[in-house]
């Protein structure tokens, strides 16, 4: 069975674009218990709605097996995407919201926004290609970049990139970010990896010139996308 309209409902919408996200960045096997703990339901809510959404041509879906997006759940997803990212954008950038409070008001606003707004948003906006915290913003189309990037935690001693992305999963890790001075075009540098201590050193200069250095912890480094060069 085909879904209507009137089955896009803004709960079929969070789950699509839990699925979506969790391959993003990384390879995660997205199942009842990692929706569970994202979306904040009991797994037998979960169960049902992913159900449903099988019936619906939204999900796939084996016994045992992993939960993925068909076709059709992709493309709704995507464009969920792409209304939560543009919204973080407008709130950030036009109504003076910090990076760490825009998450939690889009989660709401997605829902609501019509196509006609979201339009105008993006075209007073300039038509950005990220969001507040580096994530891309996919085009009308439903185009988006490769991510090619990796984690701090992952980049040898002596490695250097520019940060492309800081996760928003934790609001008081982006203030932290904020306080050290460490964000989105700036140039790092691992000055030492203690995987026995659980830090990593980095040094890193803004596009403004001035130049830090901090010992993060690795649960932070995890949260810093770089690209290399």
């Amino acid at each position: 069975m085909a879904a209507r309209d009137s089955d896009i409902t803004p709960v079929v919408e969070d789950y699509l674009k839990v699925v979506w996200s969790a391959g993003e960045w990384a390879e995660t096997r997205v199942t009842t218990k990692l929706l569970a703990e994202r979306l904040g339901v009991g797994p037998s809510t979960v169960s049902e709605n992913v159900r449903r959404m099988v019936g619906l041509g939204l999900l796939d879906h084996e016994p045992y097996g992993a939960i993925a997006l068909t076709p059709e759940g992709e493309r709704l997803a995507v464009g969920m995407v792409r209304r939560h990212r543009l919204i973080e954008t407008y709130l950030v950038e036009r109504l003076g919201y910090a990076w760490d409070e825009v998450h939690d008001e889009a989660e709401v606003l997605e829902h609501a926004v019509s196509d006609l707004m979201l339009a105008r948003i993006d075209a007073a906006l300039g038509h950005p290609r990220r969001d507040p915290h580096g994530d891309p913003i996919p085009t009308v189309d439903g185009e988006l970049p490769a991510a090619d990037a990796c984690t701090l935690a992952d980049l040898a001693t002596g490695v250097a990139g520019v940060v492309v992305r800081i996760s928003d999963a934790d609001p008081a890790l982006l203030r932290w970010f904020t306080e050290l001075g460490l964000g989105l075009d700036a140039r790092v540098e691992v000055v030492a990896l203690r995987e026995f201590a659980g830090t990593v050193t980095v040094a890193w200069t803004r596009p403004d010139g001035t130049t830090s250095e901090a010992a993060l912890g690795l649960p932070a480094a995890r949260s810093v996308w770089v690209a290399e060069g």
